[in-house]
């Protein structure tokens, strides 16, 4: 990353240093623990661990995440003005020790005189490590804008970026469970895997600080105004806005989904053995997706490769509304029979796995493209800006998920418990089912709907 004697110009053209790409995508491994343990887990631990209903364990996770629509755009404006004295490196320093300080001061405490109290608690954690981790992740975000003009060099780096949150989401959704279970589950368990994961969230995110902290970035001079003049500068960016948009409906039915992924196992597979192995497919079949990613834009545009990816996702997603116990035995899987319903299970990771990384890098990309787009438009753009506006809504969609999700089971009828899982009516068990097809998939096809509008002008350069 520059610093004052390193003020340099990144080529236009020029092939990002494999290096350089490594040394960006490693960071994405703890972001990747970190946004994605939370948003599966926190919801299980406080209604299974704390007697947290589950509409309240939603509006523990959105009172946070409504701040950062306000806080990321202030982090990258704030590394904008800065970044042609100090870089962002120190950003990403501050970001990476406060994000895993409270990562494991959230699942610290089990004991509560009150339900209300574990929620305020939470909370209040949660909010101080999601302000560390904007911090962090915007100025991160706005690195991928910064490192190359090419429009395919951008996408190199975001798929090596994705190679890495693969590995995130194994071990932030696959192998938490495990380690939880390890130790004993209850508290002892619980805290192993929050200093487990606190653990790699540090080292790879500080990875990423040290290791850009002399690569020269794009410096196309800084935007005049202050924040609200530079968002009207924004506004004017359709092709953003649209991208924009798109993303944000998409990740509300994501959020959902991912949401419930412990209770769909739990409870509607009744097979929570599964997870580790389903998340194993998914992220062995998306790093074998990764060159169809490098490929298949650069043969047919992001944006059609985008649609492909997006409309598989949704034809699979919907085929969970047939996913229930298995009632037969095909097989064993180590100890563990092995029937019709788990390997439709493992066949949908396979897919999902493969196409649901392609649309989540190639909106990433895109954004970058928007940005190339600004800053060859006007002669300067405010990477830090978009950034942080492209994951203020990211974030605040992945909280409105686990409101909807808390709504939904509420109104079906969910039971909350502390010290464990209670049994669940069949009416509960549906609503559960609901928001990992229906719901994620009809807000995939209202997203779809939006980007039908994504059109990027070609300006020279």
């Amino acid at each position: 990353m520059t610093s004052p004697a390193t003020t340099l110009q990144a080529d236009l053209h020029d092939t990002v240093p494999t290096g350089v790409v490594l040394r960006y995508g490693v960071g994405q491994l703890g972001a990747q623990v970190f946004r994605d343990t939370p948003a599966v887990l926190l919801p299980l631990f406080m209604t299974t661990m704390l007697g947290v209903p589950a509409w309240l364990a939603g509006l523990v996770v959105l009172g946070p995440k409504l701040w950062l629509i306000l806080c990321d755009p202030l982090v990258g404006a704030w590394s904008d003005r800065v970044k042609a004295l100090y870089g962002r490196t120190p950003f990403l320093i501050g970001g990476a020790l406060g994000t895993t300080a409270s990562f494991v001061a959230l699942f610290a405490a089990t004991s509560f005189s009150s339900p209300y109290w574990a929620a305020a608690t939470v909370c209040a954690l949660f909010f101080v490590g999601s302000t560390a981790f904007s911090i962090y992740s915007v100025p991160y975000l706005a690195i991928a804008a910064e490192l190359s003009g090419d429009p395919h060099q951008r996408n190199r780096i975001m798929v090596l970026r994705m190679f890495f949150a693969t590995f995130g989401v194994l071990i932030g959704v696959g192998v938490a469970q495990p380690i939880i279970e390890h130790f004993g589950g209850g508290a002892a368990g619980w805290h192993m895997m929050s200093y487990v994961l606190g653990a790699i969230c540090l080292v790879s995110m500080l990875t990423t600080a040290s290791g850009l902290r002399r690569v020269p970035l794009i410096m196309a001079g800084d935007v005049p105004g202050n924040l609200w003049q530079q968002l009207a500068l924004v506004k004017q960016n359709k092709p953003f806005l649209v991208l924009l948009l798109t993303s944000f409906i998409s990740n509300i039915g994501q959020a959902a989904s991912y949401t419930v992924i412990g209770f769909v196992f739990l409870y509607a597979l009744e097979a929570i053995w599964l997870i580790p192995i389903f998340i194993l497919c998914m992220s062995a079949a998306s790093l074998a997706a990764q060159p169809l990613w490098l490929w298949l834009p650069r043969r047919i545009g992001k944006p059609r490769a985008y649609m492909v990816a997006a409309l598989v996702w949704v034809a699979v997603t919907i085929t969970w509304l047939w996913a229930g116990p298995a009632d037969d035995v095909v097989g064993h899987l180590g100890a563990q029979a092995l029937g019709t319903q788990h390997v439709l299970v493992l066949a949908r990771a396979v897919v999902i796995g493969m196409v649901n990384g392609g649309f989540i890098l190639l909106a990433l990309s895109m954004m970058t493209d928007t940005v190339d787009y600004q800053r060859r438009l006007m002669g300067v753009a405010n990477e830090g800006v978009f950034a942080g506006l492209f994951s203020a809504f990211e974030k605040l969609a992945f909280a409105m998920g686990p409101v909807i999700a808390g709504l939904v089971m509420s109104a079906f009828g969910f039971v909350s418990s502390t010290g464990g899982a209670a049994s669940q009516t069949h009416h509960a068990i549906t609503g559960i089912i609901l928001l990992y097809s229906v719901i994620p998939a009809v807000m995939q096809g209202l997203a779809l709907l939006v980007f039908s509008r994504y059109r990027l002008p070609v300006i020279g350069g």
